[in-house]
């Protein structure tokens, strides 16, 4: 893989930001008001190929790293949009990526990549087990050479929209496991085969997100669509949230910066007591604040990326990214609702919909206090808090 050089990245930067020019703001207020998937924008991603930046160009991607990923999704979420609606396109397929044979490689990649298949769903979390993977109860049964699949998923944000889901599921029960790691196994399941035998229930969230509730009942997956080993996936699924966490910084960083652009250009024209509010340092001193947290949390997310790309491991600097960019933007989203005043709740602004947006980051994926937990355990040495 290739290393960009700073002027190529800001190539993709500018690309990216002329793609979304012709998707302005009222676009996206549009799209949120009424609840509806992004389609047209996903759309014109795919086409540019910036969906497609870390599928090798063997298969019909850009080759590409995690370094430029970041920066795609970053622009996106900056000019005003919502990167959320296709970002599992990137990171969901790194599954496949590593551990998927060359058969599945060339079955589902090209496709994939021209966006003939979407795989947008990822289907792990379920009600009973929330952040505890390990207790996961759907079953995925060997029968012959296929395997039936019964159980549910929760937050499964895009069933709706996706052609393909990698699906975590047990084929051991877990009182059957020496360690509570083992037993589970991912699939690639083709939903548009087996719709008739999936449930999806949309969920009325805060936020556009098109989460979905996932039911399924002897729902059947060949045995070829089964990535790597049986038993083995959760070291799968593990080895693609690093790349998850640092794409999901991306986006944070990507919305603390647009706060901060709103925030001073208010500040600068808004008029009171017959002087531009940004006199004032009760104005100022929290945007700039929060353009500071920004900066520093975009220095670990570089330094994250990068180590992701040169095979590193990073695993304790894509947490503390993601953990430090959701804090910042929402900082910088509580600085620009103050700055905005009672237009901040207008949805006219825009700012109203971005802070709704910027909050999920601090639960989903992965909450910011698990992050916490980890880094004092596996950083810090600290005993195990559960």
């Amino acid at each position: 893989m290739e290393k960009s050089t700073k002027e190529d990245l800001e190539l993709i930067r500018q690309s990216v930001r002329t793609l979304c020019e012709k998707f302005p703001e009222s676009y996206w207020r549009e799209i949120d008001q009424k609840k509806e998937y992004p389609e047209a924008f996903i759309r014109a991603l795919t086409e540019e190929g910036w969906l497609s930046v870390l599928i090798p160009e063997e298969y019909g991607g850009s080759g590409l790293g995690l370094v430029e990923a970041s920066v795609i999704l970053e622009e996106i979420n900056r000019s005003g949009g919502n990167a959320g609606a296709g970002h599992a396109q990137m990171y969901t397929m790194g599954a496949l990526l590593r551990h998927g044979n060359d058969e599945q490689k060339q079955r589902y990649l090209p496709k994939i990549a021209s966006g003939e298949l979407r795989l947008q769903a990822f289907g792990v979390t379920e009600p009973t087990a929330g952040s505890d993977t390990t207790s996961i109860e759907t079953m995925a049964v060997r029968k012959g050479d296929r395997y039936i699949v019964n159980g549910q998923k929760i937050w499964t944000s895009r069933a709706e929209h996706s052609d393909l889901m990698m699906l975590l599921a047990r084929t051991t029960p877990k009182d059957e496991v020496k360690k509570k790691t083992d037993g589970l196994s991912v699939f690639i399941l083709d939903m548009q085969e087996q719709k008739d035998k999936l449930e999806i229930r949309p969920i009325d969230t805060m936020i556009n997100h098109a989460a979905t509730e996932v039911f399924f009942e002897n729902v059947e997956i060949p045995v070829e669509n089964l990535i790597g080993e049986e038993g083995k996936g959760f070291r799968y699924i593990l080895s693609g949230m690093n790349a998850e966490r640092i794409l999901i910084a991306s986006e944070s960083i990507g919305d603390g910066y647009y706060f901060v652009d709103k925030s001073v250009q208010y500040a600068n024209e808004r008029v009171v007591f017959n002087r531009p509010i940004g006199k004032n340092q009760g104005v100022q001193f929290p945007i700039a604040e929060g353009y500071m947290e920004i900066e520093a949390a975009r220095l670990m997310r570089d330094k994250a990326a990068k180590m992701f790309d040169d095979g590193e491991n990073c695993g304790a600097e894509a947490n503390m990214a993601k953990y430090l960019a959701a804090e910042a933007a929402w900082k910088a989203a509580n600085a620009a609702m103050t700055t905005y005043g009672g237009y901040g709740f207008a949805t006219e602004y825009n700012i109203e919909r971005k802070f709704r947006e910027a909050r999920l980051f601090i639960v989903a994926p992965v909450a910011n206090h698990l992050i916490l937990s980890y880094v004092a355990q596996h950083v810090l040495g600290l005993p195990r808090s559960f």
